[in-house]
């Protein structure tokens, strides 16, 4: 019977049936099926044999879509995917067969008007069979049918449409065409649909193939990439180092092992936590790649550190490659609105003259990248003697952090008079270790090792809660004597200092006399901006600010004319050759003029005798500072020092 509308197959032609000629006819076994229900099963043979040797789902659709045509006879046959665009378009994606561009010029649609309401549309639409045995006399493809004649492309009578269901949604469609009217009886429906549900088993295959691949390729990324900055990690590293090593070994040629520190990153950490401290990591990695050359491998060592190898490379070659690397560093990165410079020591060691084997290569390169931070070229190579040093430093940033637990530091303190009157006029703390074994720790060493070992924040908050209670402990004694606090350029970029600054006033009930604050001038200029900021936060607790090492900082008049500075400290560097030497002397009896004409105070450091005194006395300086006036002090002792000294 010729249908007028396109027809969907009722529920029950969903089972599917036995791939036998006997079974897609309806008769017995020694029958032949009917012609169409033969080209059917020729062409669902043929479309087992597709399914099972095909590489991926585009060469299956490609051969599916090939053995309708060629292995059935089927003169159209292609293979479309509905879109969730605007249009509800579907997108051919697989063809073979005699015009086939009457599939791209139909610009089919799946949406529930005109030309979507033709076989293919419906089909997608309903997720239901729609097989049209009469396109010629459907009303609704009356314009896509002007369309083909206007174009001289094939005007099918008949059509077998199957949706294409994968994972329980509809992908797509199969559509299949004949020249014939009265096409596609029910025994070849049944094989062509079993056939189309063939392809979606096959199109899910593979799609869950695909999968698979991909979360394999993830899973070995994540086992041997750094999950932050997406470098092969240590374990990816150790793994080539091996066989370089080993290709070094038979070729008789040396390697380099480059590793990376980054400077400060702990104290960054510490201070604007772990996020900004990724982000840091991730901009430098993003600058150091560009820099990597074939045959180099970048990775991501310790959580500071980046590795760089060079496979057949000795030490010019590492020499080269440090400073380059250094050199595409240049530029500061910004961090919660910090300017932070991204600096890096780079420690070398070189396979064989080193060690021969990874674990002595990486553990004696990131020894010298810590020697490193010592050099002025930023890059050091590994020496024997530094393994000692390295071990004795380890072990003292661990009794470090300790001592600072265990308040076992103690404060000392070093007067300062006023030039004028010669009175003591105030002190500024320091801090000294006592190591048990030891003994007493250079103040130097010790503050390099905080660095290294991120303790600079709480190195700074011992020596703030010692100097606030030696404070008030000197004022309730009677002696108003104000205690000056060294600021670090870390502690400016701690995000918590201010409060821990504000909290210990609110406890001791201090007043804003009782203490001051240091900075020095190279950490203001570090971040000018930020510094800035913190100074202002400062100054509105009605402290003293002061600028210390005043001199090394190369910091602009226009500058320091705007920050809340009260006084200003000369380095004593300048102060102690001031005798010695005339340029010296005139950057003294400069910066004495200058701070003058800003209205600050100026101290001088490192007044060693009373030629400096009197030669500073003369040039109309303000405070003195060094072991003429006293050498450090317990600073429990000052009031004592006081009653005996000249200087009360």
């Amino acid at each position: 019977m010729v249908e007028d509308k396109p027809m969907l197959l009722p529920p029950d032609c969903d089972n599917r049936t036995d791939r036998t000629a006997d079974a897609a006819a309806g008769r017995g076994a020694a029958q032949q099926p009917s012609g169409h229900a033969y080209r059917a099963l020729k062409t669902l043979s043929a479309g087992n044999h597709v399914l099972l040797h095909s590489s991926d789902e585009q060469q299956l659709l490609d051969r599916m879509c090939k053995v309708i045509v060629e292995e059935g006879g089927y003169p159209l046959a292609w293979v479309g995917y509905a879109e969730n665009d605007e249009r509800r378009s579907i997108r051919p994606v697989a063809h073979a067969g005699v015009g086939v561009g009457l599939v791209d010029a139909l610009r089919l649609t799946w949406a529930d008007e005109g030309i979507g309401r033709g076989p293919t549309g419906t089909a997608v639409r309903t997720g239901e069979p729609v097989i049209a045995r009469n396109l010629h006399g459907d009303p609704d493809l009356v314009d896509a049918r002007n369309l083909l004649v206007e174009r001289g492309l094939p005007d099918y009578a008949s059509a077998a449409v199957f949706p294409l269901r994968v994972d329980g949604q509809v992908l797509g469609n199969l559509s299949i065409y004949a020249d014939e009217p009265d096409a596609f009886d029910e025994a070849e429906v049944r094989l062509l649909r079993e056939l189309a549900e063939d392809l979606a088993f096959g199109i899910a295959s593979h799609r869950t193939r695909v999968r698979h691949e991909a979360a394999e390729r993830t899973i070995e990324h994540m086992a041997f990439h750094d999950a932050v900055t997406g470098l092969p990690n240590r374990l990816r590293l150790r793994e080539v180092l091996e066989a370089a090593i080993v290709r070094s070994r038979d070729t008789h040629r040396p390697l380099a092992l480059l590793v990376l520190k980054v400077e400060h990153f702990q104290e960054i950490t510490d201070s604007l936590g772990y996020r900004e401290g990724e982000h840091l990591l991730i901009e430098i990695a993003a600058r150091l790649a560009p820099l990597v050359r074939d045959g180099e491998l970048l990775a991501r060592g310790a959580e500071d550190e980046f590795v760089l190898l060079l496979a057949g490379g000795g030490a010019n070659e590492a020499i080269e490659a440090a400073k380059r690397l250094i050199g595409g560093l240049n530029e500061s990165i910004e961090l919660c609105g910090l300017m932070v410079n991204a600096r890096v020591s780079i420690g070398i060691a070189l396979c064989p003259g080193h060690g021969s084997d990874p674990d002595s290569l990486l553990r004696r390169a990131s020894v010298a990248a810590m020697e490193a931070r010592r050099s002025a070229a930023g890059y050091a190579f590994y020496v024997g003697s530094l393994d000692q040093d390295h071990t004795r430093r380890l072990a003292l940033m661990g009794d470090l952090r300790r001592a600072i637990a265990d308040n076992e530091l103690q404060l000392y303190c070093q007067p300062k008079v006023c030039i004028a009157t010669r009175k003591l006029c105030g002190a500024e703390a320091l801090v000294r270790w006592p190591h048990p074994r030891l003994g007493m720790i250079a103040t130097g060493e010790f503050v390099r090792l905080a660095e290294h070992a991120g303790l600079i924040s709480p190195l700074t908050h011992w020596v703030l809660d010692a100097a606030f209670s030696q404070a008030y402990a000197w004022h309730d004694a009677g002696c108003r004597q104000p205690l000056a606090v060294n600021l670090s350029a870390h502690d400016l970029r701690d995000p918590l200092l201010f409060d821990h600054i504000k909290g210990l006033f609110a406890t001791w009930g201090l007043p804003a006399r009782a203490i001051q604050f240091e900075l020095t001038e190279s950490a203001l200029m570090e971040d000018p901006g930020g510094a800035q900021q913190t100074l202002a936060r400062l100054k509105q607790l009605g402290v003293e600010l002061y600028i210390d090492d005043f001199g090394t900082g190369y910091s602009s008049l226009s500058y320091l004319r705007h920050l809340p500075v009260d006084a200003i400290k000369i380095d004593q560097s300048f102060v102690a050759s001031m005798i010695a030497s005339d340029d010296s002397a005139i950057i003294v009896r400069s910066t004495i003029e200058l701070g003058h004409n800003l209205d600050l105070r100026v101290i001088a450091e490192g007044v060693e005798n009373a030629r400096i005194w009197d030669r500073l006395a003369v040039l109309g300086c303000d405070v003195a500072q060094g072991y003429y006036v006293s050498p450090p002090l317990p600073a429990a002792r000052l009031r004592d020092w006081k009653q005996s000294s000249p200087w009360r």
